[in-house]
């Protein structure tokens, strides 16, 4: 008599692969069974340096002896210490630390409503958001992100958004009125398929931010610390926002988030008005300092961007011999996605087969976020592994085409 499975206790909301890991170290993982994986979803972009990196390892041992926990109604040394770099590498004067995107992006939309209340104009409290946008899971953020499969069943969406599609800027003009507080935007959609707003487009949102005295907030949770190949993707664009998200690849796999701001855009910003007992931990701001350590070091980002440039190459190579499987590349640094002819779910399940993980995103993309440490010979490994699944999944159309 066969065994049932362990039934699991935890909340069925993710649609878990049937493979577990237990140690990694740098772009590999390796499975309770012991099979090695190359590890091209990061985390979700998360694990920017690999894992087990010896520089965050040697850090969070070394905070793990002093102090795990304070409260934020004490002073943080190291806090003031990581926030006064964040905002000497960008535009930001001030920074509020938290634990996730999502509360990194609620910080925002705080901020911006805030900003307008403390001047006498409390009923400028709305946020032109775009379609193919994702802003993170809580209420606010799904809201912001306006797709209906992520609002389903959670009753009215919480109001003071209005979405316009990407690239669309006379849908931008027509969306400001005298509610209007800010406008919030991606620099590189991630989960909405890798789509990338043009610069010009980026630039005529900031004029009309401008003109109409909105803030300009950039969504920097998955392309900032390194993922485009600059610390910041706005830095890749020409465009300074007035406020910014970051979280994800920031604590390099452990738990923080940030929202960054200008002075000016913080200044409703009073005691008492926002809060986080576990924002700023010690823990999340060594690994972050950390972090800033490794990827501030000469020739950091020239390895990232030229390995970039290569997986890029590489990629377009294989979807021109598979154009049965695969139609383009998109992306920028060591944020690129492969359109998909057959389902992109196919393709991930494909490639997990051949010991790769990647993530699939909307508009039937499949996602390749290596760590920015990756090496040249991991690119190629990728690549074959890649190259296989293809071949695989055309074998496998063909097949069911003829029957």
């Amino acid at each position: 008599m066969t065994k049932s499975a362990t039934p699991s206790h935890l909340l069925p909301v993710f649609a878990r692969a049937d493979v577990g890991f237990e140690r990694g170290e740098g772009a590999w993982l390796v499975s309770t069974d012991g099979d090695r994986y190359l590890d091209f979803t990061s985390g979700v972009a998360v694990n920017a340096l690999g894992h087990a990196h010896p520089h965050l390892v040697a850090a969070l041992q070394e905070q793990a002896t002093k102090l795990w926990h304070m409260s934020n109604l004490f002073k943080s040394p190291d806090g003031e210490r990581l926030a006064a770099r964040l905002c000497e590498q960008s535009f930001a004067d001030m920074v509020f630390f938290c634990n996730s995107g999502a509360e990194a992006m609620e910080c925002c939309i705080k901020l911006t409503r805030r900003y307008h209340a403390m001047k006498g104009h409390p009923e400028r409290y709305r946020i032109i958001t775009f379609e193919g946008a994702f802003h993170g899971r809580t209420l606010a953020t799904l809201a912001a992100t306006g797709a209906a499969k992520y609002l389903e069943g959670f009753g009215p969406p919480m109001d003071g958004f209005d979405q316009v599609p990407l690239g669309d800027i006379e849908a931008v003009k027509k969306a400001v009125g005298p509610n209007t507080a800010g406008i919030l935007i991606e620099p590189l959609q991630g989960e909405g398929g890798v789509r990338a707003p043009s610069n010009a487009f980026l630039k005529s949102l900031r004029q009309i931010c401008d003109d109409n005295g909105l803030l300009l907030v950039f969504d920097e949770v998955q392309t900032g610390m390194g993922r485009t190949g600059e610390l910041f993707a706005y830095k890749r664009t020409g465009v300074t926002p007035d406020v910014m998200s970051l979280a994800k690849a920031l604590g390099g796999g452990f738990p923080i988030g940030a929202c960054l701001a200008t002075a000016e855009a913080a200044s409703g910003m009073t005691p008492g008005s926002h809060g986080s007992t576990f924002g700023g931990n010690p823990l999340a701001v060594a690994a972050a300092n950390a972090v800033l350590d490794v990827m501030l070091k000469p020739g950091f980002f020239d390895h990232a961007q030229k390995m970039s440039l290569l997986l890029k190459q590489k990629l377009a190579s294989v979807v021109d011999r598979h154009r049965d499987v695969l139609s383009e590349v998109r992306g920028e640094g060591l944020l690129l996605g492969v359109k998909a002819v057959v389902p992109a779910g196919d393709l991930v399940n494909a490639l997990r087969d051949e010991k790769l993980l990647t993530v699939g995103a909307g508009d039937n993309v499949v996602r390749f976020l290596p760590p920015l440490i990756v090496t040249e010979a991991e690119l190629d490994e990728a690549v074959q592994r890649l190259e296989r699944a293809c071949v695989t999944l055309a074998g496998q159309t063909k097949k069911e085409a003829a029957q």
